[in-house]
């Protein structure tokens, strides 16, 4: 587990099954937002970095670009490539965001869902530069979780920061601010786009949905606490037999200079 804890490169491989049936999707609503914005078409080619199982390289395909998922983590590379395997468009290769082993000036998109936090920003930001074509577009996506709007919501963050391993030191929202992206970017503007999602759980949802998450203990005595408590918080707060967890889906897109 600590080993674990110390490679983000291997944070997930324990989780690869919750994080396929439980993360939420992202709506095809994120391709069309880039057709205003950016200016995507049917024929760029996009790498999705940190490509993980796949669920925003989905929408891309399913839009019609070719995609090619660079992901260093074996089990989320696997579960990606059977994820993604009815498209033809689809090539997934072993690689990182610091080390893609693309091609230079390669391809039009650069995309990571739910990752970037992940990476070494200097090394990440020269080999963005190198495999991107000239006025190329790197666009970063997260679902960032509501934590507000509701009792349920309030009381699910009270939750995970209860039970949680590293939560603050890993969470994308403190790693990866607005303005360390502005940094990222800099000296070209950094424009963001913010859309809804929602996920309707029942409780052997809301269950995977919790065990997906890296900072949460899955054995241990902290997990078994944690286990024993959650069935009372989803009865309090369920109605019809599910809980919702609302999300803001944040999408950030620029260019990089050379």
């Amino acid at each position: 587990m600590n080993e674990i804890r110390r490679d983000p490169k291997a944070r997930f491989s324990d989780r690869v099954d919750d994080y396929v049936k439980y993360r939420p999707h992202y709506s095809p609503e994120v391709a069309v937002a880039l057709e205003q914005a950016c200016g995507l078409r049917r024929h760029h080619v996009i790498a999705d970095l940190g490509c993980g199982t796949g669920l925003l390289a989905e929408i891309f395909l399913a839009h019609g670009n070719r995609v090619v998922g660079v992901e260093p983590n074996r089990e989320m590379r696997l579960a990606g490539q059977a994820y993604l395997a009815q498209y033809q468009d689809f090539n997934m290769i072993e690689g990182s965001a610091e080390a893609t082993n693309l091609h230079s000036s390669s391809v039009d998109f650069v995309i990571a869902g739910q990752a970037f936090h992940w990476f070494r920003l200097e090394q990440t930001r020269a080999e963005f530069a190198r495999i991107v074509k000239p006025q190329g577009w790197i666009v970063l996506v997260w679902h960032d979780r509501d934590t507000e709007s509701t009792l349920f919501l309030r009381e699910y963050e009270a939750f995970i920061r209860r039970y949680a391993t590293d939560y603050r030191q890993v969470q994308h929202k403190y790693i990866a601010s607005y303005e360390a992206l502005q940094r990222f970017f800099a000296p070209n503007e950094l424009s963001t786009i913010t859309q809804h999602n929602r996920q309707s759980l029942d409780f052997d949802g809301l269950c995977g949905r919790l065990l997906s998450s890296s900072y949460i203990p899955r054995d241990g005595e902290r997990h078994e606490a944690m286990m024993r408590t959650l069935p009372e918080l989803f009865s309090a707060h369920a109605e019809s037999g599910t809980v919702v967890l609302e999300y803001n889906t944040r999408i950030y897109y620029g260019h990089l200079d050379r």
